[in-house]
């Protein structure tokens, strides 16, 4: 079940229904399985609650590294930079975003890199990097395909790369 109901155009957010998010959240709270703890983060993310995400996050990672695989570790990674970006930790995030990117592509994960992309693009795209943001974008788009994601995925990724391209300054495209 989703419940991103679409994206912010300006700022390529997550849009949600907030009652909808709350009520998932309560019917979660107690739940301690990996995929709960991720779910929990990312609602409290979407909720505006940042403090709560990053301690829950940082726990969601600890108990990846201890009883989940690789490849939830780089989740609950990507998750936890994501807190970190909407903290506005920008350059941490860019980091964390980086070397969970490069992992994810050197074990031929390529739909966790392209997840991982794509939020390295977000963001750059927050921190007024647009150039990066595009690029990063692309790499998501292109590992998204190669990963064979679904149409909406794809479109995503098309809609976040033409928003960098909108905010660009003009003598760059010109260019």
């Amino acid at each position: 079940m989703s419940f991103i109901r679409g994206y912010d155009q300006e700022t390529l957010r997550e849009l949600v229904d907030l009652d909808e998010c709350a009520a998932r959240l309560a019917e979660i709270e107690s739940q301690r399985s990996l995929p709960a703890l991720l779910e929990r983060v990312w609602l409290l993310k979407v909720l505006d609650r940042l403090d709560e995400a990053l301690v829950l996050a940082d726990e969601t990672v600890r108990q990846a590294r201890m009883a989940g695989t690789r490849k939830d570790v780089l989740r609950a990674r990507v998750l936890h930079a994501t807190i970190l970006q909407y903290r506005g930790a920008h350059a941490a995030a860019d980091q964390e975003l980086t070397t969970c990117a490069a992992e994810a592509e050197g074990q031929g994960w390529a739909s966790i890199a392209a997840f991982a992309h794509q939020h390295h693009g977000k963001n750059a795209y927050e921190a007024g990097d647009f150039d990066t943001a595009r690029d990063s974008f692309k790499r998501s788009l292109f590992l998204r395909r190669e990963a064979g994601a679904e149409d909406h995925e794809l479109e995503v990724a098309l809609l976040a790369i033409e928003a960098a391209e909108r905010r660009r300054p003009s003598q760059l495209v010109a260019g």
